[in-house]
């Protein structure tokens, strides 16, 4: 190669490191133009991976040659130039025994050179490049290799800049993973259990609200943990050590929710034998978390508005206003667009709460919740019971999954109650759970999952219902069938015969 082509490849190469994208696309453009400047036959770059040296970039291989190019360093030629961090040539590769020719490129050539040099970076081999090519009578090997040398020197910083460059943003992107999981962490209330998208969304919007003093209306079916989430923006907010107050317009009779809300004053009506405070003043400074605000009548929303707005109010029988620093929050079961549609609703109070709202979930709409929760209840009442449940079975799980849960998480929770109490052994298996969830299909489909209540064979379903008691027992006593023939009130001949029948691998529960 004459030096007016050596000086021009230099010079094309040194363009191109300093433009380069990503490494894999630049070693592939240095090795086109060896290519087409030398007319190497195949060429090669390695890069190492601890102590393996793997084609990063190559010309004239396949991909399966690719594949099988896998060096170990100290193996071969190219494992050797690694090791020893000195370039080879071999001036005929036919006749050298030390050439592996592991990518199957090369069988039955003759007069092919083979040059490999390493590429350093500060004393440290971090690749290899490699050409071969045919030996001609004006073939300057030597020369070759020199110009192949002063390539790799030219590459070695922009590969291992590349490489940094990599490490930094996988660094960085494992910080952001961890980061993220904290935040999601530091998000989540301790009150409230799920982990589901639907509830990320609200511990979202809990953490976006609850260090404002903005009205906050909490929207969802009956059930799901609205006065949970009042309490956890309380618990968030600049108030945190002030009064939370919760009112249940619901459960409060129409003719008394004014009083207790707003107090009343001595003698103004009968009954009235003493001066009450009302919730709203015992709410100064704090929150005021008015639960069911749908069930309110019309006379009242009219007051709760004027409240809302103002922050102030008279007791019932008194003519002195008072005001109060009071952050409202409310939440209802109810369809209150369709409320106000029936003038069961006024449209200015729905306004006034609906500044942020906040919509809960329904169970079923956060199916990978209920396990979560199931083991959480499993634990309070475990406790609360004096009991030792160690867990929950799968065809029990099964039927809490399939289930529509009507009353949402309340109901769950005194389902799980209810099973804890009524399990004579340390675990709840589905015919603990209260009848509600014993539904025909609930049961055919928690032991045969293909099995529907409408038809099924009586063999098979027997079979499973048996496999499950025996593999409970199995999981109870550690894969001791004798152990577990004495849980079941059975005998070790029936239960050694039932798990071989039953196809019942022992070892899985030892």
């Amino acid at each position: 190669m004459s030096l007016h082509v050596e000086v021009a490849v230099l010079n094309k190469i040194s363009h191109l490191v300093a433009r380069r994208t990503s490494v894999s696309e630049m070693l592939s453009e240095v090795l086109k133009i060896l290519h087409l400047e030398m007319g190497l036959l195949r060429g090669t770059v390695t890069l190492r991976e601890g102590d393996v040296l793997v084609i990063e970039a190559s010309e004239g291989l396949s991909r399966s040659e690719i594949d099988r190019g896998l060096y170990r360093v100290g193996e071969g030629i190219t494992g050797g130039v690694a090791a020893q961090g000195r370039g080879r040539i071999i001036p005929d590769i036919s006749r050298e025994k030390g050439f592996l020719n592991r990518t199957k490129a090369r069988d039955n050539q003759k007069g092919v050179a083979f040059i490999c040099v390493p590429i350093v970076y500060k004393e440290d081999v971090i690749g290899t490049l490699s050409i071969d090519r045919k030996v001609g009578p004006e073939t300057d090997l030597k020369a070759d290799y020199h110009l192949l040398d002063t390539i790799a020197n030219i590459m070695a910083d922009a590969i291992y800049a590349a490489y940094s460059e990599h490490e930094e943003r996988e660094k960085l992107l494992s910080e952001s993973r961890a980061l993220k999981l904290e935040l999601e962490n530091k998000l989540r209330p301790d009150e409230i259990v799920g982990n589901c998208s639907n509830m990320k969304k609200v511990y979202a919007m809990i953490s976006k609200v609850a260090g404002s003093n903005a009205t906050v209306l909490i929207r969802g079916e009956s059930g799901t943990g609205k006065e949970l989430v009042a309490k956890s923006i309380q618990k968030n907010s600049l108030r945190a050590d002030k009064p939370f107050i919760s009112v249940n317009c619901a459960a409060i009779p129409e003719g008394l929710i004014e009083s207790e809300l707003f107090g009343h004053e001595k003698g103004s009506f009968t009954g009235a034998v003493n001066r009450k405070i009302g919730l709203a003043e015992l709410a100064d400074t704090g929150t005021l978390f008015l639960d069911e605000i749908g069930d309110v009548s019309l006379p009242m929303q009219l007051k709760l508005l004027r409240f809302i707005q103002e922050h102030s109010f008279y007791r019932v029988g008194g003519d002195r206003e008072r005001k109060v620093d009071v952050r409202i929050i409310a939440a209802t079961s109810r369809n209150l667009e369709d409320m106000i549609a029936k003038g069961a609703f006024r449209e200015d109070l729905y306004y006034r709460l609906n500044v942020f709202p906040i919509y809960m979930p329904a169970l079923r709409n956060r199916k990978s919740d209920i396990v979560l929760l199931a083991e959480h209840f499993l634990k309070k009442y475990d406790a609360v019971h004096g009991k030792s449940v160690a867990r929950i079975t799968t065809p029990a799980i099964n039927m809490m999954s399939t289930y529509y849960w009507p009353g949402n998480v309340r109901e769950l929770e005194n389902c799980i109650e209810y099973a804890v109490l009524n399990t004579s052994d340390n675990v709840i298996s589905g015919y603990n759970l209260p009848p509600s969830l014993q539904t025909a299909e609930a049961t055919y489909s928690s032991f045969v999952p293909n099995v529907s209540a409408e038809g099924g064979d009586y063999e098979s379903l027997v079979s499973s219902f048996e496999k499950e008691l025996i593999v409970e027992a199995l999981k109870l006593k550690k894969g001791n069938a004798s152990a577990a023939a004495k849980h079941l009130g059975t005998t070790q001949r029936v239960v050694l015969y039932k798990i071989k029948k039953l196809g019942i691998d022992t070892s899985l529960y030892k």
